[in-house]
């Protein structure tokens, strides 16, 4: 079954919202430039919430270009799964076991081109993955912007990825009109959304998650 992650989670009522329609991943974005960023402290309010539900899902950070000990010490602080790098991290952070983020990372590529993608994903891609963490985020390439820029990724290089690639996470433009047509496409392990289910950013459109879920779930 596809996996499905809501990322630029800020508030409770839509981290319960995603919950409550059957998401698999929650994803904080604690990267303080971002319109979707949240404070450990905020974080970890909400975090203690969902750790007291038995459908708790996978709780994700994403950080840009921070240091392996930050990150785990973040992850600690605020109770978190998994620390999505979203930088220009070097790849041992992911797939070097003496990693303080080793078997609880994954990296985020904005790769140019297919021959790109391929050579960043053998370095990035951990050998011992579990099976229902992502071994590698692919998002729409953007010079300045680190994910969030509501623009559509190249599906046919995703494709190709996916065949090889057998954890790989899709984002980059998609929202609830479009993701099962992304699916049929890819068949990528898992789906990213944030700015595709939004009111403003930030703020989640709940209808529009609760759509998203249902049509990836049902693609």
């Amino acid at each position: 079954m596809i996996k499905i992650k809501i990322c630029g989670i800020t508030n409770l009522p839509d981290a319960l919202v995603a919950v409550d329609a059957g998401v698999d991943y929650l994803g904080f974005i604690l990267y303080p430039p971002s319109k979707r960023s949240i404070t450990p402290a905020a974080c970890q309010a909400i975090v203690s919430t969902l750790r007291g539900r038995s459908d708790c899902p996978l709780l994700v950070g994403v950080f840009v270009d921070e240091t392996g000990s930050h990150m785990a010490n973040i992850l600690q602080e605020c109770d978190l799964d998994l620390a999505q790098l979203s930088g220009s991290e070097v790849p041992s952070l992911v797939a070097d076991p003496g990693s303080p983020l080793y078997g609880r990372s994954y990296k985020a590529l904005q790769p140019t081109s297919l021959p790109e993608a391929e050579a960043e994903a053998e370095w990035y891609i951990a050998p011992d993955r579990a099976p229902d963490h992502p071994a590698l985020l692919i998002d729409t390439y953007h010079p300045t912007l680190r994910g969030g820029t509501g623009q559509t990724g190249d599906w046919t290089m995703s494709a190709h990825l996916a065949q090889t690639i057998p954890g790989l996470m899709l984002a980059g433009g998609l929202n609830a009109a479009n993701v099962a047509a992304a699916l049929r496409q890819v068949r990528p392990f898992a789906v990213d959304v944030a700015s595709g289910v939004e009111s403003v950013p930030g703020k989640k459109d709940h209808q529009q998650v609760r759509q998203f879920i249902h049509n990836a779930r049902t693609a």
